[in-house]
């Protein structure tokens, strides 16, 4: 057989032009499937065998073939051709050359269509759960950083300027909460990513008699396809990895934002380890957070690979098309690029420091204590939006003479609102204010401290 020539395509005439070769081949990056490839095949193999298609020796065989494939390439030691443009016909051409027509019986009711589809899914599945895994190792990362400020204070911004007091704890549960979000949608994401497309043959399913619902439960599926015209075509939960990717990216660029922002030297509240920071090649004084400007800098990758997905899908003709070769491509990519800025972000929260005393004696910059004084109002009976305007009338006043709203005099906060008593001042002290709040989910020492012991026994739990 000559080179270039696949024994099982008789159709065309002629060889094809190395350009062609080299353009349609996936070899080079959907060999990571090679695993999967190999789980599926004998897992068909197995169902080939039950329903008499294969005698028990012949399975013997393939998957005995098949598994020294899969060490051979775990190992490093499996010669891939570019000639085999996919790792379908990698794998399927090792095989027949040790099995030889044996070999040639495993694609029996397999399309490279539905085979393509179940194995993206055996992957997904599993990068899912990896993915999980990192999720969890950043939330304990964060949530061991918030249990050493469960009661220092910070104050907390809207629109980049300062609102009210919180403390650092519950600033930095926050992303433990985003995270859980992300974990929430991949493990969604999950279940339907768990249906085997097996069986469905290029479009029309098999005139054999196949046991899909065996091969699905030998791979762990939890349902089978039930239209194979879609099954070969679905590239849903594609798209939906890739979306849940890119959000868990936007959590970390947001989260990256912050501690850049926090870091410099106007803010001063945090410091990150040297190990990840750089120097300047010019200016001796610079301690860069490139790492983190990398994190922020990535989610682009991951957003363009969501982009470029749903590109692919938008105009696809029923059923299968070639097209749909070029999903791998960013799903891959995508997963590896939020894989490593996990782990990153994971490690950069591991070893992150609140400077707590300096942002302490910067609390009384910013009239955060003045929605708490609002709210002392309205417990006296004053309407909200008049003590919203009282309030605001005593800031204002405040930014003039350069003073706190706790520099005031009792005549004068009375003047501006007869229902001030003497009470007032325990709620002009942001770190009174941060004890006082009262609501299920505040940012206060109370709330902070019974959330972190609910995130410990969640996360051990798991």
């Amino acid at each position: 057989m000559a080179k270039g020539e696949k024994s099982w395509e008789k159709r065309l005439s002629g060889k094809s032009d190395p350009k062609a070769v080299a353009f349609v081949e996936s070899l080079s990056y959907d060999r990571r499937l090679y695993a999967h490839d190999i789980a599926g095949s004998i897992a068909h193999a197995r169902m080939l065998a039950g329903e008499g298609l294969l005698t028990s020796d012949e399975f013997d065989q393939i998957a005995d073939a098949l598994r020294r494939i899969s060490e051979e390439i775990t190992a490093g030691r499996f010669a891939f051709d570019p000639v085999h443009e996919d790792i379908h016909m990698a794998i399927e051409a090792a095989l027949v050359e040790r099995t030889g027509d044996v070999g040639r019986k495993l694609h029996t009711g397999r399309s490279r269509n539905d085979q393509v589809a179940t194995d993206l899914r055996l992957w997904m599945r599993e990068e899912i759960d990896r993915m999980c895994g990192r999720l969890g190792d950043l939330q304990r990362a964060l949530v061991d950083l918030a249990g050493r400020y469960a009661e220092a204070i910070m104050p907390a911004y809207t629109h980049l300027q300062r609102a009210q007091p919180v403390t650092i704890g519950a600033y930095v549960l926050s992303f433990v909460e985003a995270f859980e979000r992300d974990r929430g949608r991949l493990r969604d994401t999950r279940r339907r990513v768990n249906i085997c497309p097996l069986g469905s043959g290029a479009v029309a399913g098999s005139t054999l008699p196949l046991d899909r619902h065996s091969t699905a439960r030998e791979l762990g599926f939890d349902d089978i396809t039930h239209n194979s015209l879609d099954a070969v075509a679905d590239r849903d939960f594609c798209a939906e990895f890739l979306f849940d990717a890119a959000l868990i990216a936007a959590h970390l660029s947001r989260l990256a934002e912050d501690w850049i922002i926090y870091g410099s030297n106007e803010f001063g509240f945090l410091t990150i380890d040297d190990a990840y920071c750089t120097s300047s090649s010019m200016m001796p004084q610079k301690r860069n957070f490139d790492l983190l400007e990398l994190i922020r800098g990535k989610t682009g990758s991951a957003y363009g690979a969501l982009v470029a997905m749903l590109t692919l899908l938008k105009a696809q003709p029923s059923t299968y098309n070639r097209d749909l070769q070029e999903d791998k491509i960013h799903v891959f990519a995508a997963a590896d690029v939020v894989a490593a800025s996990l782990e990153m972000t994971a490690a950069i929260v591991g070893g992150t420091e609140f400077h707590v005393d300096r942002i302490a004696a910067g609390m009384s910059q910013g009239y955060l204590e003045a929605t708490a004084l609002a709210e002392y109002l309205v417990s006296k009976g004053v309407p909200f939006r008049t003590a919203h305007g009282v309030v605001g009338s005593l800031v204002a006043e405040c930014e003039k003479t350069n003073q706190r709203l706790a520099d005031l005099p009792l005549e004068r906060l009375q003047a501006a609102c007869a229902a001030v008593g003497a009470d007032v001042y325990e709620t002009l002290d942001p770190a009174t204010v941060v004890r006082r709040y009262r609501t299920e989910g505040a940012a206060g020492p109370r709330q902070t401290t019974e959330r972190l012991a609910f995130w410990r026994r969640e996360l051990d739990a798991r």
